[in-house]
């Protein structure tokens, strides 16, 4: 069957939905396309298992863009909550605030390590590395070894899978920005021998996160399902169980020809003026036909994938965080999430809890492949080696894997997008790129959702007026004459790149 809309969707994550919800809002012909066959919402959906609601990766709805606030208002006017904002880190069986507070690190660390860790620093302060290449080497010469291994190097390894000697230099100065954990120390000691401790002239604040959220209360998923109703009921429409496996466009007409796969093995074909796509880039280049010249670096674009274990247990102790870090190089996962702490609805029983261990991985590793019963095993006894759980307690579990959740930034990433970009740019006027996988830039759910407004003016324009690549640059977008954006978004959300 063929089907003909002035604007096609690839993708109903929060770019795609958004895209969807202001065009049809617009009175604009909108079909939206979803390769998944049950669930809107894309990393933002909420996960149902038994009754016990799980967000993928953890979502707080937070943005300093007055747009995307006032929009999940409109969207999701009644069922926002406001939730306290706590992260701790942990290691080696002991909890450290985040930010890291500087007493609590010395009782933590003992006095034994926290000496070492001062004298680590110093020697690292006076014979530093010269010309730091590598994330170990900046973080190191910053504050030392010890308190390198402790608070960097393994939780970094564990999300993006590569050594601390691989990542850039580059990348450790912007993403730690601020924090000076030798200072801290060196703080609480002078602080501790009765002294007062005096600020260096010129030394950086360090800037405090937010403490609290808004996040609704039965899951970001609720934002998603309530933005496909809307859109149905403005007269767009969104598709389940439609992977899009092929795309050609005619320059001479202007018009699109997507193909379509349902599960069932049926096929579809819609034909559109617009093509929107939220599609991993890697994925979106392969569907063209005839092939772009590009293909070769979009095939090089590579992504971080993680799969999350719930587990339910009877609740012997409640604990605040809403998600804990872990630093601990004894236990594979990376970070344990909270349910009842982001919302007391997503876990139906006062008697029990529900905890999200997450496991950073590649699709097709170890970890990917093993079996469910293999997963739920290892994070039971990780938990038990944590001390959050006593793994007899647990009752049921479930497991979610989560294909290309992050964009990798590896040594060539900046040109292979740069290259992709270009051609797509220039051969194909209405095609737009938006989200975290279709622009390959790991984007929060707010910074996405802005370059899907940015899109949908310049369709209704009938230009390119908005550059929607400067949303989440370092560069604050600052586009004169964008109704209720002019508070930029914030700095990059900084992804590790590789030793050039």
């Amino acid at each position: 069957m063929s089907y003909h809309t002035e604007t096609l969707i690839i993708g109903a994550g929060p770019a795609g939905l958004t895209a969807g919800y202001l065009l049809s809002k617009k009175g604009r012909d909108v079909v939206v396309l979803e390769r998944d066959p049950q669930q809107v919402g894309g990393i933002s959906r909420t996960v149902s298992h038994n009754g016990y609601l799980f967000d993928i990766g953890g979502h707080r709805f937070f943005s300093k863009a007055k747009a995307v606030v006032d929009l999940w208002d409109e969207i999701l006017p009644d069922d926002f909550i406001e939730r306290p904002r706590l992260s701790r880190i942990y290691y080696r069986g002991k909890y450290y605030a985040y930010p890291l507070k500087a007493f609590e690190a010395l009782r933590n660390l003992g006095l034994l390590q926290s000496a070492a860790c001062v004298a680590s620093y110093l020697y690292a302060r006076a014979r530093p590395i010269p010309e730091p290449k590598s994330f170990h080497d900046w973080v190191r010469n910053q504050f030392g070894e010890r308190l390198f291994s402790i608070f960097f190097k393994t939780y970094t390894e564990k999300v993006w899978g590569m050594s601390c000697d691989a990542i850039s230099a580059d990348w450790a100065a912007q993403r730690i920005k601020g924090l000076d954990l030798g200072a801290a120390i060196r703080d609480a000691l002078v602080r501790s021998l009765g002294l007062k401790a005096k600020a260096k002239p010129g030394e950086p604040v360090i800037k405090t996160l937010i403490e609290s959220f808004r996040y609704p209360r039965r899951g970001p998923g609720m934002m998603w399902e309530a933005a496909a109703a809307k859109i149905a009921r403005q007269g767009g429409r969104v598709l389940l169980d439609r992977g899009v496996d092929g795309l050609s466009y005619d320059a001479a007409t202007g018009i699109w020809t997507v193909s379509v796969q349902r599960g069932d093995g049926s096929r579809e074909t819609y034909t559109a003026r617009n093509l929107i796509s939220s599609a991993p880039v890697r994925e979106l280049v392969e569907a063209i036909k005839p092939r772009p010249m590009s293909t070769f670096h979009a095939r090089a674009l590579q992504y971080r994938d993680f799969l999350t274990v719930a587990l339910i247990a009877r609740s012997r102790r409640e604990f605040p965080d809403n998600w804990i870090y872990i630093h601990d190089p004894s236990v594979q996962v990376g970070r344990v999430q909270n349910f009842r702490s982001w919302s007391p609805e997503m876990v139906p029983d006062a008697d029990y809890t529900c905890l999200g261990l997450e496991y950073f991985c590649f699709e097709g590793d170890g970890l990917w492949n093993a079996s469910d019963a293999d997963l739920v095993a290892l994070a039971k006894r990780e938990i038990g080696t944590i001390g959050l759980i006593a793994p007899e307690d647990v009752v049921d579990a479930c497991v979610v894997r989560q294909p290309k959740a992050y964009p990798v930034y590896d040594e060539n990433y900046r040109q292979n997008v740069a290259m992709v970009r270009m051609e797509l740019e220039r051969d194909f006027p209405s095609l737009h790129l938006v989200g975290r996988n279709g622009m390959h830039k790991y984007n929060n759910q707010d910074h996405a959702m802005m370059t899907a407004m940015l899109t949908v003016e310049n369709i209704i324009e009938g230009r390119r007026r908005h550059d929607i690549w400067r949303v989440n640059e370092d560069a604050e977008y600052t586009e004169a004459g964008l109704s209720g954006a002019e508070e930029a978004l914030g700095s990059e959300r900084l992804v590790p790149r590789r030793v050039a």
